[in-house]
């Protein structure tokens, strides 16, 4: 069994039933999942239903065999894709979920809203069929199905169509949202009762005998590239605070050897003896207060003599000051000369080319920036330079002060096409 889970756009429930049917299918087997782009949100609710980690398969910034390599293996894979099925990087859908299931030549299931829709299901799932014949769009879930005979009238309009199940409105497994995402897994307490409920809704109205039966042969790994540790020493924040970080940069740092630890900035832990300290990104902007009072904390930190690297939500925390959403103003770490506000949001979205010629990263990469916190001020040399994802030239990113340095972009792999240019 190997399938990617899409849809026509945003919203139509592919969280919800990709998380109910790898919780339905982890009672009987081992299931892995991945997740199609950039996102530290949906794979730790994947990890909660399967109880296996779940990877990120980015088919803008990784190449074709690292992509291949993450997702060989013996164990039935489920992916959830992102976004609507062909919305990618501009101007070519680069990176798009039709992007990833052309690479891994993966069958897709549609899930479409119907909540608001009668005949017209038939011309979307027509049109997503035939857009693109190297896109095997092998059939539909109907989702938010409001009756009997709303269900009559969509299964009518789709003839010739695999329809794999159709799923009632479910209030019930509507999920809680705020800036960045879904609230954290680790935030619900209701966690196991959200997906054993949609586990349960998906067994009862959706074909899992002939979901089961969806998959193509497995790729072989193949030889990819690993990235190097930037230190052999690394201690990572983790906790609600900080929780943004991609598994394949772990796994490609134990590999090759790295000794990693773990702290929690909001338990107030000083940090731990390492080479590198990694502050990754997460939700500090909702902890600011509680950040700003955790002396012992933010004293080792300043102490320290190891390389220290704020990514998004930690670079914030390197900097001199923190405004939260209401005003007020909390004293950061005072390690970069920066000032940064949640109170005048500005959204910063999109896929990075990144060049760092110094610091703990120092290379060519392809990262991301999401996030919604404005700088008010910087002050210092810049760390990277950087292009959109069409190459335009964007401003310098980051700050690096000596030993300390960051910048709103997270890090994803090596640059693919720098690799490419100094191969050639």
């Amino acid at each position: 069994m190997r399938f990617l889970i899409s849809a026509p756009a945003s919203g139509s429930g592919k969280t919800t039933v990709t998380l109910g049917l790898l919780r339905a299918f982890s009672r009987t087997q081992m299931i892995r999942s991945a997740k199609s782009g950039p996102d530290y949100i949906d794979p730790a609710f994947h990890a909660a239903a399967t109880g296996q980690p779940c990877v990120n398969l980015d088919a803008w910034a990784m190449t074709p065999a690292r992509i291949r390599a993450l997702a060989a293996g013996t164990a039935p894979l489920i992916i959830e894709g992102a976004m609507g099925l062909f919305d990618g990087a501009f101007p070519h859908g680069k990176g798009s979920s039709a992007d990833l299931a052309r690479i891994l030549n993966l069958p897709v299931v549609l899930v479409i809203d119907a909540g608001r829709m009668a005949g017209s299901v038939g011309a979307l799932a027509q049109g997503f069929m035939r857009y693109d014949p190297r896109v095997n769009v092998t059939g539909v879930i109907l989702n938010n199905v409001g009756s009997a005979k709303h269900e009559a009238m969509l299964r009518h309009a789709l003839p010739g169509v695999t329809i794999y199940g159709s799923i009632p409105r479910h209030a019930d497994l509507q999920q809680g949202a705020r800036h960045l995402g879904l609230i954290q897994a680790q935030e619900r307490d209701d966690l196991e009762d959200f997906l054993n409920n949609g586990a349960n809704l998906m067994m009862q109205h959706l074909d899992l005998a002939a979901l089961e039966k969806l998959g193509t042969p497995r790729p072989r790994a193949g030889a990819s590239h690993r990235l190097a540790p930037p230190a052999q020493r690394i201690t990572i924040a983790r906790d609600t605070a900080f929780a943004f970080t991609y598994p394949h940069l772990l796994d490609d740092w134990r590999a090759a050897g790295a000794e990693i630890t773990f702290f929690s900035p909001l338990a107030d832990d000083p940090v731990p003896d390492a080479d590198l300290i990694y502050l990754p990104g997460g939700y500090p902007e909702l902890h600011a207060g509680k950040i700003a009072g955790n002396q012992r904390f933010l004293t080792s930190l300043r102490q320290s003599h190891a390389m220290i690297y704020g990514e998004c939500g930690g670079y914030m925390v390197l900097g001199d000051g923190l405004i939260d959403a209401d005003g007020t103003r909390h004293a950061m770490a005072g390690l970069l000369h920066l000032e940064t506000s949640f109170a005048s949001r500005k959204r910063h979205l999109g896929y990075r080319h990144l060049h760092a010629s110094t610091g703990p990263f120092a290379g060519q990469w392809t990262g991301h920036e999401f996030h919604y916190a404005s700088t008010i001020s910087a002050r210092g040399t810049p760390l990277f330079t950087a292009t959109d994802a069409s190459g335009t030239a964007l401003p310098p990113m980051g700050l690096i002060n000596q030993h300390v340095s960051g910048s709103f972009a997270h890090i994803i792999d090596t640059d693919p096409i720098a690799t490419a240019k100094k191969q050639a």
